[in-house]
């Protein structure tokens, strides 16, 4: 499940959603967060579905790939349904079953489900982020997006925020092996209550930061030999460049915006 985490990984390709701007992306990715949350009626998110299956297609994201990443927070948002399912109440007339205390109100369901699909689009809509977007091309559109407070500063939070992001799949993939490892010396992580899972975890702890502080030691010598030296007087090999397609996809986001705004407040 570890390796089904889908933030921070990147998978190459030559489409036309690779190839817009990461300014671009990044912008459209926080519209989107906000989108999601304008939007209060299941009819909205007729177009987000549409958007999102468009962007997946055009990028030739491997469906599959799409959900194995839902895997790993599939919990919570069963949990937030339950909860909604449980604790939203309604009135009599919109009772839908009582088993003993509990009562499951229609207000409850209905609510359960919009956070339940409000989650996964949250999820899906910034995993595409990373999948279609170099580590470079994100530190370098965060970078130009957050210049105004500062060029060397700008610099090196957009360099902390995007090492941070690439670690993410690394990490977890020396999770992993961690894990197994422990598994053929015999330590069980699947037995017994949540307190004793939560417990059985703690040897993972040492030997993963171990490794992660090994991998940061590594990380600074590689970037200290190569002549790293910040921001200063740093120059690229592609310079970032708004085109015809990036007009294009804001020209595509803006019929979701507008469509957001109708749904909230005229429908």
């Amino acid at each position: 499940m570890l390796k089904d985490i889908t933030i921070g990984q990147y998978i190459p390709g030559d489409s036309f959603i690779h190839k817009l701007d990461p300014r671009t992306k990044i912008i459209i990715s926080i519209l989107f967060i906000i989108c999601l949350f304008i939007i209060n009626k299941f009819i909205g998110y007729t177009f987000v579905v549409a958007f999102l299956v468009g962007i997946i297609l055009v990028a030739k994201i491997p469906p599959r790939f799409i959900f194995n990443g839902l895997k790993p927070v599939f919990l919570l948002i069963a949990l937030t349904a339950v909860l909604n399912i449980f604790m939203i109440r309604g009135t009599a007339d919109t009772l839908v079953l009582k088993i003993g205390f509990l009562s499951i109100y229609e207000e409850g369901l209905k609510l359960a489900g919009f956070m339940a699909l409000r989650l996964i689009f949250l999820i899906i809509g910034t995993s595409l982020l990373t999948l279609t977007t170099s580590p470079i091309e994100l530190t370098d559109g965060i970078e130009k997006l957050i210049r105004p407070i500062g060029k060397e500063m700008a610099h090196e939070l957009a360099m902390m925020m995007t090492i941070a992001l690439r670690f993410i799949p690394t990490l977890m993939d020396e999770t992993d092996k961690i894990m197994k490892a422990q598994k053929a010396r015999g330590a069980d992580f699947e037995s017994g209550n949540i307190i004793k899972k939560a417990k059985s975890l703690i040897p993972l702890l040492v030997p993963l930061f171990i490794s992660s502080f090994r991998r940061a030691d590594e990380l600074a010598m590689a970037m200290e030999a190569r002549g790293y030296r910040g921001g200063s007087g740093r120059t690229r090999m592609k310079v970032l460049r708004f085109t015809y397609k990036d007009t294009i996809a804001f020209g595509v986001f803006l019929v979701l915006v507008l469509w957001s705004i109708i749904v909230r407040f005229i429908f």
